[in-house]
């Protein structure tokens, strides 16, 4: 049986599945997802960890956003990629990166947030809503 959403790193040693629906779609525009994504923004998923399924082993990178929350970037110690992230605010929630997906169509953002953050190349969809700060502010 095929997962909703399943992806993996760009190497293979790294993969996750995940049968339900995200709680939250979005397109994060921080300084922060810029630095480690080297894009305009990072495109993130937001599940209940434990709906997670996880092959392989993750490192995390923790670091103190502007909030001063801790956040923790999960990525492949192999190749690299970037697949998830941790919320000191938000335990029990893992962030999936949408560009790490098997199928890319299956993502769907519902918002732009930290957009005064954004780079002034990038070209956001009109018809999201766009926040200035958070999604929850």
């Amino acid at each position: 049986m095929n997962a909703k959403y399943s992806g993996r790193c760009l190497c293979g040693e790294i993969s996750y599945s995940v049968d339900i629906e995200p709680v939250f779609t979005g397109n994060c525009h921080c300084k922060d997802c810029q630095r480690s994504s080297g894009g305009a923004f990072i495109p993130a998923m937001l599940f209940p960890e434990k709906n997670v399924l996880v092959s392989g082993a993750v490192k995390y990178y923790a670091s103190q956003a502007d909030s001063g929350n801790i956040h923790k970037r999960g990525f492949c110690p192999n190749c690299g990629s970037q697949l998830f992230a941790r919320f000191g605010h938000m335990p029990g929630v893992l962030g999936i990166k949408a560009g790490t997906l098997d199928d890319a169509s299956n993502y769907v953002p519902t918002m732009n947030f930290h957009v005064s953050s954004a780079a002034p190349w990038d070209c956001m969809n009109p018809e999201l809503p766009k926040k200035q700060g958070t999604a929850q502010s």
